[in-house]
């Protein structure tokens, strides 16, 4: 019989997609799988990727779970506050429910362990009251994740809430920490961005708290990193978590995955054109800056219309990824004075598969958002990084690639295009770029060394597997 994993992702796109590798990779372990969304994402699947995309196979099965909001069959990101509010009051029921229904299935063996996304903690009760055990995997970086961790301790020094609205602009944000174990001269504004704002009762403030507190209830915690590149902050964490496994940059394990019917089963939420694979063909070798913001980050008009003409001034090659939800209130519209300008060495598309285009050999920088999947795939593909965080540890994440990883540059303050295009001419052509993107490939070579037989993240997965996911 088979070990049954049930792997049950928080619902958003940047967290149901490592959690999905992290399914295959455990299916080509020998694995019977159920992958837990909810209802709302589960019918986004199915319209971006067509019926066919949650059939699953023989022992690798797609279920759903109500989220507890107001049905709505919008494709966009839902409001993150509120989601988290919902799971955490509803959550836990329909969960427990599912599993049971497992259970008592004779079509699938029973389950042996659980993999929850450690935003979804509610899933620790039903593996308790269960006796199942359950292994968290937090999706942020492992200095995001540490961030979370002290949450609690800005409440205890008074630094969370913010007295005030002027504390975000006079300074305040630039104070030091030196407190934070394994993190030197981090700053209040390094922190994941939910600590700014003066509600003690910011719900997203609190639920972290809670996250990262029931994290301690886990056999394990699991981050999509690799030691070498979060050294001091993992010595930091393991002092608090037991069990830490690194098991990270996922994607390359998920290349050892011979099944190709496995290999196919994808995690967007959006249709992706491959269209740009060919046009990023025709282009010399590092001659395109790749931008995307991921699947959350909302611009207003006026960001979009700034980032629009300061790509356009850089007179750089770029292929940028417009999401249909991108801007906020309305649809993306540029100018036609733009698209004239552009012609010829700008592509816009909806979407696309990201690791495809950070793999292609005429990208040579990234402007994103510092989201951590982005970021993660940007390292294990060796391309430098124009840093412009929206909101949660992207502003960690930023810090670090720019400061310690010394792969990144930040936009800071307000977009300007001036700003934009000074930093794109910098990135793609200056000495400084050069710098960049030797150093971004050097981490290309620690991240594939990790994931290599006999390297730590290989390692880890193995031991994750034999300890935790085998042991009952």
């Amino acid at each position: 019989m088979k070990p049954h994993a049930v792997l049950i992702p928080y619902p958003a796109q940047g967290h149901i997609a490592p959690l999905l590798k992290l399914a295959k990779i455990l299916h080509s372990k020998g694995f019977y799988i159920t992958f837990v969304n909810t209802e709302f994402n589960h019918n986004r699947l199915v319209r971006a990727r067509g019926p066919e995309s949650v059939k699953g196979l023989a022992d690798f099965q797609f279920r759903a779970i109500p989220d507890g909001l107001p049905p709505s069959d919008k494709d966009a990101t839902q409001d993150i506050p509120q989601l988290c509010d919902s799971l955490r009051k509803n959550g836990f029921p329909p969960f427990l429910e599912l599993v049971e229904k497992l259970n008592s299935s004779p079509d699938c063996p029973n389950v042996s362990c659980i993999v929850s996304d450690g935003a979804m903690s509610f899933t620790l009760d039903a593996a308790e009251r269960l006796n199942i055990p359950e292994v968290v995997f937090f999706t942020t970086s492992a200095c995001g994740f540490w961030c979370y961790c002290h949450y609690g301790e800005l409440v205890t020094r008074g630094l969370f809430p913010l007295k005030d609205e002027s504390q975000m602009t006079n300074g305040h944000l630039e104070s030091k920490l030196d407190w934070v174990p394994g993190m030197k001269n981090i700053r209040l504004r390094d922190f994941p961005s939910f600590i700014r704002t003066t509600d003690p009762d910011d719900i997203m403030v609190n639920y972290n708290i809670l996250q990262t507190a029931n994290a301690l209830r886990a056999k394990a915690v699991i981050i999509n990193t690799f030691d070498e590149l979060e050294k001091d902050v993992l010595d930091a964490i393991r002092q608090r978590f037991d069990q830490v496994c690194t098991i990270g940059p996922l994607q390359l394990l998920e290349h050892e995955i011979e099944n190709p019917d496995v290999k196919s089963i994808g995690s967007s939420l959006w249709k992706e054109d491959d269209a740009c694979i060919e046009w990023l063909n025709q282009k010399a070798p590092n001659s395109v800056l790749y931008v995307n913001f991921g699947s959350i980050t909302v611009l207003s008009p006026n960001q979009l219309l700034e980032f629009a003409w300061g790509l356009a001034n850089s007179n750089q090659n770029f292929l940028w990824i417009i999401r249909p939800d991108l801007v906020s209130g309305d649809s993306a519209v540029l100018p036609e004075e733009f698209s004239k300008e552009v012609e010829g060495r700008a592509m816009m598309v909806g979407w696309c598969s990201q690791e495809k285009v950070l793999a292609h050999p005429s990208v040579g920088g990234f402007l994103t958002h510092s989201g951590w999947n982005s970021t993660i795939e940007g390292i294990t593909e060796g391309v430098p990084m124009i840093c412009w965080p929206f909101f949660a540890e992207q502003q960690t994440n930023c810090r670090y690639a720019c400061r310690d990883w010394e792969m990144g540059l930040e936009i800071e303050g307000e977009v300007q295009r001036e700003k934009v295009a000074d930093l794109v001419k910098v990135m793609m052509e200056g000495e400084k770029g050069k710098e960049l993107r030797k150093k971004a490939l050097q981490w290309k070579d620690k991240a594939q060394a990790a994931a290599k037989p006999g390297g730590s993240s290989h390692h880890n997965l193995e031991f994750l597997i034999n300890e935790f996911l085998l042991k009952n």
